[in-house]
């Protein structure tokens, strides 16, 4: 697999789809462009979901979430720009990406989406 930022995904087969469980990966240091000044917007990206028959491959997420350092993109439009396209790679029962972006102007902002039901019971 290439270490070059990449817009595309990898999954694996989920080992246990029979089972429900929760999946959580945590990026303390994404970095896009602020679309109006061209200046870096830092962010916490969160992501947690559910697998139905498809996971996540980590390297691919990581080279994924990298690509965004040389783009323009407002906290919202990005945030729900990675969860669509992590819906579209796996097809998850659920799942929910929250970003924190980090002061500007004095300002943090948090936005949070999600994609499906949470059953209940579920982690």
């Amino acid at each position: 697999m290439s270490t070059t930022p990449s817009k595309q995904l990898e999954t694996f087969p989920n080992p246990c789809p029979e089972r429900p469980y929760e999946v959580q990966f945590h990026c303390p240091e994404f970095t896009c462009l602020c679309p109006l000044t061209g200046q870096p917007d830092f962010a916490d990206i969160a992501i947690t979901y559910i697998p139905a028959e498809l996971c996540i491959e980590l390297k691919s997420l990581k080279l994924y979430l990298w690509s965004y350092r040389d783009e323009g993109a407002f906290h919202e439009a990005v945030t729900n720009r990675i969860l669509d396209d992590l819906v579209l790679a796996a097809a998850p029962i659920w799942m929910e990406v929250v970003g924190e972006f980090y002061v500007r102007g004095g300002i943090e902002t948090s936005v949070r989406v999600a994609h499906g039901e949470r059953p209940q019971g579920a982690p």
